[in-house]
């Protein structure tokens, strides 16, 4: 029988993963994929599907704008969530972001309901010519990750490919303040070589981004977790 979690012990449990990672990433011993998944997978005590995650630590200065990598990718198995997307534009780029399923679209009238916390979603997607309205709404969206970026394809005239990318499983990715990448890459319920071919596949686009500056090992310390569970690190050498 599975646990039950109270919102405090989730916070709780949070802060603890927080150790346990920083105890994997000085631990020298990574983990065959399988055995790894099949660790975390019975790890597992929760009553929800937890997602699998990645942290991938790059050989790269965060301190130095032309090192900080960002990005997004589609990935071959979907990551089974709703996606939720706003679209700014107008005209016939309004029309089709419609056609394409998107939960809001809208111009100043969009922006507006931003300003007022009317609008719940996972994604904001911008044409080129609305983000000189999408730009006056940087202290609402930047906080929330949700800033449109022509490096994540969500800053595009081409709305109906850049909303299929995103309901289709699309991650967003950025180097946070160590240089690491996060991201989710599955579901506990999917199937071992689904999440296999997730991960290699956001590696190969790591790989694609990789700064000119850049010396050394790129490709560092890998690690997967589920989302209430401690990261246990993989040999980088199983996901190629």
């Amino acid at each position: 029988m599975k646990k039950k979690y109270s919102f405090l012990s989730l916070i709780k449990n949070a802060f603890t993963n927080n150790e346990n990672w920083q105890k994997m990433w000085d631990n020298p011993e990574p983990k065959k994929f399988a055995d790894l998944l099949s660790e975390i997978k019975n790890n597992c005590t929760t009553k929800f599907d937890e997602s699998i995650d990645i942290s991938v630590k790059l050989g790269v200065d965060p301190d130095k704008s032309d090192q900080n990598v960002r990005g997004a990718v589609t990935l071959p198995n979907s990551l089974g969530k709703e996606v939720k997307i706003a679209v700014f534009a107008d005209g016939d780029h309004a029309s089709d972001a419609q056609t394409a399923g998107a939960e809001y679209v809208g111009m100043d009238d969009l922006a507006e309901k931003f300003q007022k916390d009317e609008v719940n979603v996972d994604v904001v997607i911008s044409t080129n010519s609305a983000m000189k309205v999408v730009g006056k709404l940087g202290q609402v969206l930047g906080p929330k990750g949700l800033m449109p970026n022509p490096k994540t394809g969500t800053v595009s005239d081409d709305v109906v490919t850049a909303i299929k990318n995103v309901k289709a499983g699309q991650v967003r990715f950025r180097t946070d303040k160590n240089g690491i990448i996060h991201g989710s890459i599955g579901k506990v319920s999917f199937e071992g070589n689904k999440i296999k071919a997730n991960a290699s596949a956001l590696l190969e686009e790591l790989r694609k981004l990789k700064p000119a500056s850049a010396k050394g090992v790129y490709i560092g310390n890998i690690a997967l977790s589920s989302t209430m569970g401690p990261g246990v690190k993989i040999n980088p050498g199983e996901l190629v």
